[in-house]
Order: structure tokens, then C-alpha cells, then sequence
């Protein structure tokens, strides 16, 4: 018999995981089950569930090598019950446990599960974030908004990194700015590292092959890091190869170079193999050595201690609706395209296949391509934010939901962003070569040729008037509106609103 089962999650391979240091190696069972309530609550990138799978086993292993009892199901096990209430009360009754300690999960559903179990399930507080959530919320407090930047120079002080006494390093808290350059494609990048299948990886290979043989996303080749030994190696590599570069292109994007000096490092972050205060603490070393610029290493850091605790704060102090919240009652369905049908957006096509081959995409072409597209044709944000869950390896509610809702489709009504994030085909000509290859015109305003960004641009904004005229960020784009002739205002609206009819019938776009 054993005192307490110990919970370890898919996103929780971590050795200093709260639930662990509370446990005793002596009495404790430490519970990990691979289930289809997890593998399909939403339809997963093959890619996510491999990775997620592997990583689960390695760490499995990790733990029985340093001594603890570890009772693993795996997906295919005849007695699996498929859910992860089902294994620890299963795994309780084999073995005459009457409670489970657990870390909190990164979703509200599981939480719930948890909190509504027949069995005591005590959630710890997940230690391996920077801010508490007592801490995002006693800086919320009071606030008329809650922006990121200035949480971000919070958690700088706290931790010190890339500080000079009370000062931020380099004189300014953010490089932003500096990091907006187009790239060449004739530059020779390392890329991200990639680690060749063990046998433990192809196991999982081809149970996912067997079991997800539907799932929208393509399986192989698959060069994820599985354990933290090759994630830190991973991360090594980056920040020999990639970070002195990052900063200056951090948002370009190219047809021929899915990767450009992108780390590839956040579904390892997300999952536990690495823990973010040292990553930012090794990139600091490497400004503090000479190797990288400020606005490279400035701009990485803000990515992780900002951004990633900040949506963290959001969604948990929100609560469990938020991922279903739509301010601006969006009602469309998500196009075919972005499970790869058809589509003449050379751009969105792009974003969409280095998906589904990479179960990855960088952060603008998530933002300024796909949400851009669903946020200016008035796709149902809850249908996108499901997209985004399914397709992408980093993706966990925690982190994913915030950004869908509230960064990318301005669902939260502005909790997160001041105003929508909404460009022209412009933005994506600046910051790519996408558009050389369209079979539309980047610089076609109206007509059948247009960029259906360009069209659908002014289509939002004059939809959304009565919301967005007033905000002092979007005012100029209405003053450029409205010295529009009134014919080419309409020849907009007309064409903007037969992209939106093409889009309900089915139509390619």
C-alpha cells in the first residue's frame, strides 16, 4: 500500500516539479498515463502528441532511475481507462491510495477534473513560473489596464536580468524598435537543432501513426528534443548560433527558411524540460559576455519573462471563460485553408503548410498572418483559438488561449491589447518575400486582384466604426478612411464583402 499518488502531467517533466518535492520517494506513487481525454480533446498535431508522449516516457524513466515508484499507462494499455480521473482512481483502488497531490494543470478543464474528482486531489502551486499568482495579481490590482510592458519591468527588477542597479542595461527597458528588419534569403542559418529518433521516439512514432492517422499535420520526419539533456543542448545552440542574429529579424519572415534565428525552444519550455530562468539567465551571459547585442538578447528575454508570464497572469486571473469570450461577435467559420485546403493567399498558404509540416510557426506568422487574416474576415475567435490548441506544439491553454483571444482576435475586448492587431498586405510585403509569389497584388487597393488583406482591412475597420473610432491609436486609420473618395470607399467595401461571401460559400480565396 502507498501513502498518496503523485500526478505528473504531459506538460509537467519537470524534476522540481511542486508536486515532487512535497512527495516521499518511499511511500509515494508517482502516477503518469498517456489517455485519449488528453491526445484528443482537441484534434492534436501528430508532431504535439509524439513529442508529448516521448517526453512523458523518457521522464518516466528519469524518475524510476532516481528512485521513485512510477505507475505509467501507456495509450495502448488494455486496462487504460483514457482519462486522467480514471487512472488515478484505478491506479488508487490497485493500490489502496485515499488522496493525489498534484501541481495545478495549465487548463481550466483539467483543474476542474481534478477539483470534482471522488478522490482528494490537493493542487500545489506551480513553482517553475517567475510571478505567483498572487504576485500577477497583486501588480493587476487597481489597474485601469493591464499592459504588458510594464509587468515585463517588474519581473526585471525582481530577477535583476539586464539590469545596471536600478537601471534597465543598454538605458531603455525595450530594443523593440531595432528588431524590425526584413531578411535576405541569401543569408546561411544554422537553424534550430535536430535530434534523430532513439528507439523510445520511434515507439511513439508509430503509435501515433497507428492511432491519429487523420490528424491534420504530418508526422514525419520528427527532430524534437525529448528529454532536457537535448533540450539544453538545443538551447545551446541557439544561443551560440542564432541569438546575436535574433533580435534584427525576429519578425521577417521567408518562403524559403521556415526557422530563420527563431529558437524552437517553447515546447520544450512549456512542457518542463527547461526552466525559463535559467534559459534567460544564459542568454544574459551571453550579452554580458560580448557575444550578443542588447536588442537581441533584450528582445528573447521579453519573450519569456514578459510576454509568458504576463498571459499566464491573464488567463488564470480571468478565469475558465475566457477562451470562449468574443467581444466582437465574430460568427464565421474557420476557412478551410487552415487545414490546408486551397488558397491563392501565398501567404497564409505558407503559414498554413510550415504548420502542418512543423507543428510550428513563429510568433508573426501567427499573429500578423493567420489571426491577422481570421480576425479581419470575422472568424469565431473560439474556432481559431481550438485551431491554434490543435496545431502547434507549444500550444496549452495557459499560454495559447491569451494569445488567440486576447493578442490576436481582440476577443477579451482589450484586456491584453490596446487595439486590434490588424494590418494591410503592406505589413506582410515589409516583413517578408511572401508576396512575390501571390497571385494577388500587394499593391492593388480594389479590383479583382486585390490583396484580400488590403480589402478586408478597410472592411473591418468601417464594420467595427462604432467600437474602434474613438481609440486614439486607430485614429489615423480612420482619418486616411474618410479622405477616401466615396467611390473608392465603396469599390472597398464591395470588394471586401465579395471575399467574405466567397468565404461562406466555400469558395477558394
Amino acid at each position: 500500500m502507498v501513502s498518496r499518488l503523485v500526478l505528473v502531467l504531459g506538460d509537467q517533466v519537470s524534476p522540481g516539479l511542486s508536486a515532487l518535492q512535497e512527495a516521499d520517494k518511499a511511500r509515494d506513487l508517482v502516477v503518469m498515463a498517456e489517455v485519449m481525454g488528453e491526445a484528443a480533446y482537441v484534434r492534436h498535431h501528430p508532431k504535439k502528441i509524439a513529442f508529448c508522449l516521448a517526453a512523458m516516457r523518457k521522464f518516466a524513466a528519469r524518475l524510476e532511475r532516481d528512485g521513485w515508484r512510477v505507475a505509467y499507462t501507456r495509450l495502448d494499455d488494455a486496462e487504460n481507462s483514457q482519462s486522467i480521473v480514471g487512472e488515478l482512481l484505478r491506479r488508487a483502488e490497485a493500490e489502496g491510495a485515499d488522496s493525489v497531490l498534484a501541481t495545478e494543470p495549465g487548463e481550466w478543464r483539467l483543474i476542474e477534473a481534478l477539483s470534482h474528482a471522488p478522490i482528494k486531489v490537493r493542487q500545489l502551486p506551480d513553482t517553475r513560473f517567475i510571478a505567483s499568482h498572487a504576485e500577477f495579481d497583486a501588480w493587476a490590482e487597481g489597474r485601469k489596464s493591464l499592459r504588458m510592458e510594464y509587468f515585463y519591468r517588474e519581473m526585471r527588477r525582481k530577477t535583476g536580468l539586464l539590469m545596471e542597479g536600478d537601471d534597465p542595461a543598454g538605458g531603455k527597458w525595450n530594443f523593440d524598435h531595432d528588431n524590425r528588419k526584413p531578411a535576405s534569403d541569401d543569408l546561411f542559418r544554422e537553424g534550430p537543432l535536430k535530434f534523430d529518433p532513439d528507439e523510445t521516439v520511434n515507439a511513439v512514432l508509430d503509435l501515433v501513426e497507428r492511432r491519429f492517422p487523420d490528424n491534420f499535420g504530418r508526422l514525419r520526419p520528427f527532430w524534437f528534443a525529448t528529454d532536457a539533456d537535448q533540450a539544453n543542448t538545443a538551447l545551446d545552440h541557439f544561443l551560440e548560433h542564432a541569438l546575436p542574429c535574433f533580435g534584427d529579424y525576429q519578425d521577417a519572415m521567408l518562403e524559403g527558411d521556415r526557422f530563420l534565428y527563431h529558437a524552437v525552444i517553447s515546447p520544450y519550455l512549456n512542457a518542463g524540460l527547461l526552466d525559463p530562468l535559467d534559459i534567460c539567465r544564459r542568454a544574459e551571459a551571453e550579452y554580458r559576455a560580448g557575444r550578443a547585442p542588447i536588442n537581441a538578447v533584450e528582445g528573447f528575454i521579453r519573450q519569456i519573462l514578459g510576454w509568458r508570464e504576463y498571459v499566464r497572469g491573464i488567463y488564470y486571473r480571468e478565469g475558465p471563460d475566457y477562451p470562449r469570450r468574443n467581444a466582437l461577435n465574430h460568427q464565421r467559420k474557420l476557412p478551410d485553408f487552415y487545414w490546408g485546403g486551397e488558397t491563392r493567399m501565398n501567404c497564409v498558404a505558407h503559414a498554413v503548410a510550415q504548420t502542418r509540416d512543423e507543428a510550428y510557426a513563429h510568433h508573426i506568422q501567427r499573429l500578423m498572418v493567420t489571426g491577422n487574416f481570421a480576425l479581419l474576415a470575422g472568424v469565431n475567435p473560439t474556432e481559431l483559438h481550438e485551431w491554434y490548441l490543435a496545431v502547434y506544439a507549444d500550444a496549452y491553454e495557459w499560454v495559447e488561449a491569451p494569445n488567440t483571444v486576447g493578442m490576436s482576435q481582440f476577443a477579451d475586448g482589450g484586456i491584453i491589447a490596446s487595439k486590434p492587431y490588424i494590418s494591410s498586405g503592406n505589413y506582410i510585403s515589409k516583413m517578408s518575400d511572401y508576396c512575390r509569389g501571390c497571385a494577388y497584388k500587394v499593391t492593388q487597393k480594389t479590383g479583382a486582384g486585390a490583396c484580400p488583406f488590403n480589402l478586408l482591412y478597410w472592411g473591418f475597420l468601417d464594420r467595427h466604426r462604432d467600437r474602434f473610432q474613438g481609440n486614439p491609436r486607430m485614429a489615423q486609420m480612420y482619418r486616411t478612411w474618410d479622405r477616401m473618395a466615396a467611390d473608392r470607399r465603396a469599390a472597398v467595401l464591395d470588394g471586401a464583402q465579395a471575399i467574405l461571401d466567397r468565404l461562406s460559400a466555400g469558395e477558394t480565396v
